[in-house]
This record gives structure tokens, sequence and C-alpha cells, in this order.
């Protein structure tokens, strides 16, 4: 009789490399759950199959890096938006280039598509919100009221309203007929990463970097319910498709909420790291995320995952609809109203769309010319962008990817540590390896060995330049299996006397600082901070002072700054990540304070406080000034830190 095999309820799929450059954008194809659009560095748009290793199609004509893409629902059109603000509309199966907009003056940072007529919805650094309809290239609308970037946009599912979620905490809902702000949802209190619509449900859901969910009612534009505590900030979030529950993506983890009221069903160890994207295919979860020119696939098998707290593991299907004695959501709440005949719009806009391509302007041949789209698998491209005329395309039925088997109990608790360079092997189908003669975009200089790279990564499943089997002890005795604690911990230490002896003094000068701030203030426990001269001391100090900005006094600002400097100018991700998010606190708080009192005439007597402020704010204007030049060397990087840098280089901006 034959064992029955465990299968695992996560896994990884697989790891591409996906540009010759860093990747600065991905995203999944939400019609089918199996296309994967990346973009990067070197300003191309790669298309991919999930789960095959060659590129389908290459996409160019953006002279500047990718910094955000989506795909339309029935998976024809994909939007490209890059650094400098211009953004391209590619027709994936005619493979040219639909359209280019131009009108943003900075950084595109969200896209979205109508969920019918043929009109894309784009937000920017600038703080703004344009509305296009890609048939006659224009804008149609300019929403203005974000005071800072723009993170995310969704249409309704009616296609009636735009969310839109930015970096000045907030989340609004705009009316497309009336062309103006419905209303401000206020509550979070750190930037909103992302919102996404309940699929029937007048609801919608947001997540934020001040780690919460937080769930509104559409109609009584108030808040249903808040998910608090979470470890980490909200990458991305998605609903099922019936609505029955909302899935959370968080750094190595996937989390299944239900609103009313607010619970956590379940939480799902995935070692994605920073998630970028989720969808769902066939009852499983795919979930993407990228770190420098790699992209890596990752499959949650849902059938697994309870997502009510009255139905057990396993017996919710998306294809079937949930019947609990009472519903996860309310009842009461209104739903969506769709047009009842979706498909005859998009076929009357295609034809709209082909006519003009027989007709092209000058400004389309110069497009065409400029841009590209080179198909890489003609087999691939014919299987999944064939023409079709007659009736609206459906995604092609896949099968769902096959679960590899649990493992074994003695090894049962590495599984939820960060992968290590095995989990490729066996988690990956053999015939879907890729082979290095037929990946078209890794450039031939492109080397493979890993080298310790010029910025450390915040997070990362494998520690830099060391090797996880160097710390375990070696075993003699095949048969020896057991090692008493002491024993092991001896043998680990050995050679490593250097490293316990740096965990020991970072312990004990943190211990220091937290002694100085009971019995004194922060000013005195920032002075010792810096004292002490460590880095590290000081990025632990400050990521606790940033939570809350009250804390933040113009005395702080000048000890600060020279180590926020330092910070910037730092190999470790986390380190710039954190001098980011202090210099913008206090580019907010005193910049304007500080210009102020200098551009002020000078007062008449002594007045000795008034001198002391002087003072204070010509040494934080001198230290701006100093970190100015950071900022500008820094801002043509790309990707997150890219964007944060130049954001710090508009609020300086007064300094010039």
């Amino acid at each position: 009789m034959a064992v029955a095999v465990t299968t695992k309820t996560a896994w990884k799929l697989q790891e591409i490399m996906a540009h010759s450059s860093n990747v600065s954008s991905v995203v999944l194809g939400k019609g089918s759950g199996r296309m994967l659009a990346t973009g990067g560095d070197d300003c191309r748009v790669n298309i991919w199959s999930v789960s095959k290793p060659n590129c389908i199609m290459s996409l160019t004509g953006h002279t500047t890096p990718i910094e955000s893409l989506q795909v339309n629902p029935n998976e024809k059109l994909i939007v490209a938006g890059s650094r400098s603000g211009s953004i391209r509309v590619w027709d994936l199966e005619a493979a040219k280039v639909l359209r280019t907009l131009p009108g943003h003056k900075a950084n595109i940072c969200s896209l979205h598509f109508h969920p019918f007529g043929s009109f894309v919805a784009s937000g920017s650094l600038d703080t703004n919100i344009k509305l296009w309809d890609v048939r006659r290239k224009g804008c149609i609308f300019t929403f203005k009221g974000h005071t800072e970037a723009v993170r995310c946009l969704r249409f309704s599912p009616d296609g009636k309203w735009v969310a839109s979620a930015a970096d000045d905490h907030t989340v609004k809902l705009w009316d497309l007929t009336a062309g103006k702000l419905m209303f401000e949802f206020t509550g979070h209190t750190g930037p909103v990463n992302v919102v996404e619509f309940h699929p029937n449900e007048y609801l919608l859901a947001s997540g934020s970097s001040d780690r919460t969910v937080r769930f509104w009612d559409l109609e009584k534009f108030q808040v249903v319910s808040c998910i608090e505590e979470e470890a980490t900030p909200v990458r991305c979030v998605l609903f099922n498709p019936d609505g029955c529950c909302l899935y959370s993506g968080f750094q190595d983890s996937l989390r299944v909420y239900g609103w009313e009221p607010e619970r956590c069903f379940d939480v799902v160890l995935v070692n994605w790291g920073k998630v970028a994207d989720l969808s769902i295919s066939n009852n499983q979860l795919i979930g993407v995320s990228f770190a420098q020119s790699t992209v890596s696939s990752f499959v949650v098998d849902l059938n697994r995952v309870p997502k009510s707290d009255s139905v057990p593991h396993g017996l919710i299907r998306d294809d079937q609809p949930l019947v609990p004695p009472t519903p996860t959501g309310s009842s009461l709440r209104r739903i969506y109203d769709r047009p009842s005949t979706s498909c005859s719009k998009p076929q009357r806009v295609k034809h709209n769309s082909e006519s003009e391509r027989h007709s092209p302007s000058s400004e389309d041949d110069r497009d065409e010319k400029e841009s590209k789209a080179e198909i890489q698998n003609q087999e691939d491209y014919k299987e999944i962008f064939q023409p079709k005329n007659a009736i609206c395309r459906t995604p092609p039925r896949n099968e769902p990817f096959p679960a590899p088997p649990e493992d074994e109990p003695g090894t049962a608790k590495e599984a939820v540590k960060p992968s290590q360079a095995v989990d490729v092997q066996t988690s990956v189908p053999k015939q879907e390896l890729p082979d290095p003669d037929q990946r078209p975009l890794i450039a031939s200089s492109t080397s493979l060995s890993r080298a310790e790279p010029s910025v450390i990564p915040a997070a990362r499943n494998e520690p830099i330049g060391l090797k996880a089997s160097d710390f375990l002890p070696a075993v003699k005795n095949q048969s020896q299996t057991e090692l008493v604690d002491e024993e092991a911990m001896s043998q680990i230490r050995k050679g490593h006397e250097t490293m316990c002896v740096v965990l020991t003094s970072r312990h004990k000068n943190l211990d220091a600082v937290r002694s100085v701030w009971s019995t004194s203030d922060i000013k005195n426990s920032l002075d010792s901070a810096v004292a002490i001269n460590d880095l590290s001391v000081v990025v632990d100090l400050l990521n606790i002072v940033n939570q809350k900005a009250s804390l933040w006094k113009l005395d702080l600002c000048t000890i600060v700054l020279p180590q926020i400097e330092k910070l910037l100018q730092s190999k470790y991700e986390s380190y710039v990540q954190t001098g980011c998010t202090s210099l913008k606190l206090i580019l907010q708080r005193f910049l304007p304070l500080i210009t102020d009192i200098l551009a002020a005439p000078p007062s008449v007597g002594v007045d000795i406080s008034r001198e002391e402020r002087l003072h204070k704010c010509k040494l934080c204007y001198k230290q701006l000034k100093n970190i100015s030049n950071v900022v500008k060397n820094k801002s043509g990087l790309s990707g997150r830190h890219g964007s944060a840098f130049r954001e710090l280089l508009l609020l300086m901006a007064v300094l010039d």
C-alpha cells in the first residue's frame, strides 16, 4: 500500500535572471495569474510565463529605468512608466508600441488599467494623478490633492471610481464622472503602500508602512476595522476572488485576514523576502519578488489555507461559493453594478485602435521606430498571445503547479529559515531549469559569481560572504546524530571569537544608551550614542525616534544631521533607509522654521534664547547644505531608494 506523501503549503517555484542590470519593477497579470512582466534599469520591459525560464518578449523604447508596470485585465496591453515621467503602452498581440503618453514631471510610481474602457490612471512622484485615454493618446483629467508621491492606484470593479494611496499617509477616493475628490480616508500613520477594492462589496482595503491593514466602508465613508501590530510594513494585498478574505504580503510571510470582526485566519511562512505582487490561479497564490537582477516566484496552496473561522483547512475552493452559517463580510453592504456586456466595449475599443494603426500620425511613426518588441520565444508567444477577433480572449486553462513533498522531520525547522541555494534545485522541476545558452537577456560579461555587492541589501536570503555550513560542527562519526548543547555551542564558536566580541560589544553599547535614556532625556542618549562612535547603535536609536515625530527637537537635529550624512553614504541598505527617513522628518518639520529664522531681520536688544536658536539654525543649515550634495549624487539611483533620494532632493530645493 502506497504511503501518502505530504506536500508543502508554500514553496519556491523558480528564480530567473530577468535583466542584464538591476530589476526595478515586477507585476503579475491578474487574468491568468501566469503572465509576468519585469522592468529594469536597462530601460527594457520583459514578458515571461511564470515557471518558464525563457523570456517571451522584450519591449524597448524607454530611455530611463522602468519604475512602474501594469497589465490590463485581458492581458492584451501592458503599460510602463519610467523615471523621467514618460508612459508607454504596448499591444502584446500586435507586438508593437501603441501609445506614448508624456505629461508627468517626475517618476511614475503607480499605474492601473480601467476594467472596461481603454483608460489608464497614473500616479507620480510629482503628487499628481492623471487619467489617460489610450485611443485618443491624451490626458483626460488631472487629479490634484496628494502632497507626496502616489504609490498605488486602483479602479473600482464598476469602473466609476479610482482610489489612490500615497506617502502623505492618506487614501483618497475620486469620482471619475464628476472629476473630483469624493472622500479622503485618514488614519494611517505612515506611507500607504497599497490599496485594493473588494471584488463585490463597497469595501476598500489599504496597507501601510505603519504595519497596519485598514478596511474602509465606501457607503458610510468610515473605517470598518484595523489590523495592527504586524512586524513589518504591508507590501501588497489581494482579495480572494469570492471576497471571503484578504491576503496580505509581508516580509517573508503571507497573512489571511477577515474584517468583520478583524482577525487573522492564518500566517504562512514564505521565504520571498520583500514580495512585490500577488495573483491567484487554480486556487494557488503566486507571489513574486526581486533582488538586484533576479526575480523569484513562489506558490502558496490555498486549499491548505483557512479562509474563515468556521471552515477547516482544504474545504474552500475559489470555484465554489462560500456558504458558512454567517458571511465573513457584511451582507448588508452594497454590491457593485457592472455593465451587462463587458466584452462589447473592449471589442469596440480594439476596432478603433486598429483603425488608428492603419493611419498612424507622425508621432506614432516615430514611436514605432524608437520602440521595439523583440519576440525571444516564438512558440510561447503564439501560445499566449494568439489574436482572437471573434470573441474576447480568455486566459488559457493551466494546471496547478505541482507541490513538492514536505521536508523530512529532521529538516523541518530549516524550512522556515531564509531559503538557501539548494531551494532552487529542489523546488523547480528539472525540465524547467534554465539553460545558460537560452537566456537572451544576460550579457556575456555578466558574472554569476557571488562577489560581495557594493550595496548590501537590508533583506537577503543568505549571508554576504559566509557559508552556513562553516558554522556547523563537523560530525566525525556518521552514527553520531545528537550533540550536547554546550558541546555544539563551543564547536560553533570556534574560529568566530571576533564575531562574538563584536556582538557582545554592541549589546553593551545599547545597554549604556538605554540606561542614559531611562535616567535622562533623548538628547543625552543620542549624545552618548554618537560618542560611542558605532553607526549601528545610532541606527537602532533613530529607528525608535523615527516612530514618534513629536520626539524631534531642533537640538536633536544638530546632533543627528552629521550622522545622517554618514548613513546616506553607507553600503548597508538598512542604514541608508534609516538615514532617508530621519532626513525627511527633519526637512518636513524644521526646514521651514530654519529658513524663516535665517531670513528674519535682526532683533533689537539682547535676546539670548533667540541668539541660541539662530546659532542652531545656522549650524543645521550648513549641515543640510553638505547633505544636499550627497543627495544629488544619489538621486540617480534606481528603485525605491532612488525615488527616496529624488523626493529628498525636491524637499531640499529651497536650500539652493
